[in-house]
């Protein structure tokens, strides 16, 4: 069993604190590490990579450090998130020139082109390509050596709906396989779809830990603010506050609307429009006023 294991890890880079004493455990089959953008995702992945050494802490593979560790490196492939690539080589040329760095030949390469589906372009430059066959080119190149563990950087970005379809259905079967995969995303519904296990990093610290249901469940309980405006705020704010769904309301005068606070979502969304009924107050404006991922993301750090 290959399993990455991060304790109390951080990385700074002078005063900025990308990753905060980390720790988690990154096992066989997929994961998903989520988070908002900035997070401190790809800090993980490169300290995880091997591309960067902790600052405190320690980050390894079966017991074994990762950084600065050769034979190590042998079973990870890492598909980073940065475009940048050598424009003037083929396709074919850029994995091949990877699999010579393991010792491989060529036969190598073409088993990873095909595995991602990239044969029919592997002769073209890679300049042509669009950012989708970038990135196929790029987990044939992390795939070259067979790796047991895959570690990619928001793999999905740039590519179309049928690219993502192919690239989930490798990865579940790398999974399912016994390799341990593990992908970045800020996007919930895409690692719903895909990762068996998910780990959530905020900030740089680590929130949360399960499989979807439970950081869905994380997330749809937390406390909801809505910026209210009705035909008398007053008497509403009077109506909802006696109702224990509503943890807080405050006036805003300078919005000339109520920000309320509801932590129970699915009684405050039924309760709103029955006590204004029952008071004779029209409801005019009803919206979330923290709906950002960053907000939602937040929550957990401190739930």
């Amino acid at each position: 069993m290959t399993v990455i294991d991060i304790d109390h890890t951080s990385r700074w880079f002078g005063n900025v604190v990308a990753v905060n004493d980390v720790t988690m455990r990154i096992g066989p089959g997929v994961t998903g590490l989520l988070g908002p953008n900035g997070a401190g995702k790809s800090t993980l992945i490169n300290m995880m990579g091997g591309f960067l050494a902790p600052s405190t802490g320690t980050v390894t593979l079966d017991g074994a450090p990762i950084w600065r560790n050769e034979s190590v490196y042998r079973h990870i492939g890492v598909v980073p998130e940065r475009e940048a690539m050598y424009d003037f080589l083929t396709g074919r040329e850029f994995v091949v020139a990877n699999a010579e760095l393991h010792g491989l030949d060529d036969a190598a390469a073409q088993r990873a082109l095909a595995t991602v589906e990239m044969e029919y372009a592997q002769d073209r430059k890679i300049a042509t390509y669009s950012k989708g066959m970038r990135q196929r080119v790029k987990m044939a190149s992390a795939l070259v050596h067979d790796p047991s563990v895959l570690l990619l950087d928001e793999p999905f970005n740039g590519m179309d709906p049928r690219q993502r379809m192919q690239l989930m259905d490798l990865l579940r079967r790398m999974g399912a396989d016994g390799r341990t995969v593990l992908f970045s995303s800020h996007i919930l519904e895409e690692v719903e779809q895909l990762a068996s296990h998910i780990e959530v990093i905020v900030a740089g610290r680590h929130a949360a830990s399960g499989d979807f249901r439970k950081i869905r469940r994380l997330m749809t309980d937390r406390p909801h603010r809505y910026l209210v405006r009705s035909s008398d705020d007053r008497a509403l704010a009077a109506a909802l506050i006696a109702d224990p769904s509503t943890a807080g309301i405050e006036v805003d005068l300078k919005e000339g609307a109520l920000r309320i606070q509801a932590v129970d979502f699915g009684r405050f969304t039924q309760l709103l429009p029955v006590v204004a009924q029952a008071n004779g107050i029209r409801l005019l404006t009803v919206s979330p006023s923290d709906e950002s991922l960053e907000s939602v993301f937040s929550y957990l750090v401190t739930a």
